[in-house]
């Protein structure tokens, strides 16, 4: 896509130049000027566009296993929001973390919202339950302002072997898991544990210390980006309904 568009764009500038450098602009020079731009307008709109939708063209039929569009299969870290420390952290909006394709997103995109960020795993005996009530919720709220964020994790009997990207999209499609934005896969315990949820830990602590216990553990953080409330890995989203209303 780039060297097409590279090439479209040369050919553009060379017909403007041309254009423009005869001794007189005519009528039909003017309208030819004014469709060329139009079409290098166009042409930049469909690249982009293209570009934004990648993930919609995904043949998920065609993908081998371990091999799926990643840059990184397992945890780096490396968002550049991440070296914030998070004893100095105000709300989760300080925080930067990577998609599923390993671009940095702000979460202060997520100002306003109630947010519940949940830790996934593919291969947990929770994972069909969590999948299927974390998108109920997130039919049933989105329109609210309840936005679920997806955080893979590996630690917990490397129960997420998925890779980021493609491999990651297609197996949540293929388990009709629509509930909100996925990001690249973290770890969530230890030195080496994103920032962000070291934050989360920090403010709302779990019973027998505040180490992640297991998959699905669940944070609701309120529409000023504060984390509220901690809920178990076995506690169920809908019964977590009651509390993203009052928030909401």
């Amino acid at each position: 896509m780039y060297f097409e568009f590279k090439r479209a764009s040369r050919i553009f500038t060379i017909i403007v130049v041309f254009v423009v450098s005869e001794k007189y602009i005519s009528m039909c020079n003017l309208r030819f000027i004014v469709l060329a731009v139009l079409w290098k307008i166009l042409f930049i709109h469909s690249c982009v566009f293209a570009q934004l939708n990648t993930e919609r063209e995904i043949d998920c039929s065609k993908l081998v296993p371990g091999q799926g569009n990643t840059a990184q299969s397992e945890p780096d870290n490396m968002a550049e929001g991440n070296t914030v420390d998070y004893k100095k952290a105000t709300s989760i909006y300080d925080f930067t973390v990577k998609d599923t394709y390993g671009q940095d997103v702000s979460l202060d995109k997520y100002r306003g919202n109630v947010v519940l960020i949940v830790n996934i795993a593919s291969k947990c005996g929770l994972t069909k339950n969590n999948y299927a009530k974390l998108t109920d919720l997130h039919k049933q709220y989105y329109d609210k302002g309840l936005r679920i964020l997806g955080f893979p994790c590996n630690q917990f009997g490397s129960q997420m072997p998925e890779s980021d990207g493609d491999e990651m999209v297609c197996h949540l499609r293929e388990q009709n898991a629509e509930f909100g934005d996925i990001f690249q896969k973290i770890n969530v315990n230890g030195e080496k544990a994103d920032p962000l949820y070291k934050y989360l830990k920090d403010k709302q602590g779990g019973i027998f210390g505040n180490a992640i216990k297991w998959n699905f553990t669940k944070f609701l953080v309120d529409k000023n980006g504060q984390p509220v409330d901690r809920f178990a890995p076995t506690t169920d989203p809908a019964d977590i309904a009651k509390e993203i209303e009052k928030l909401l």
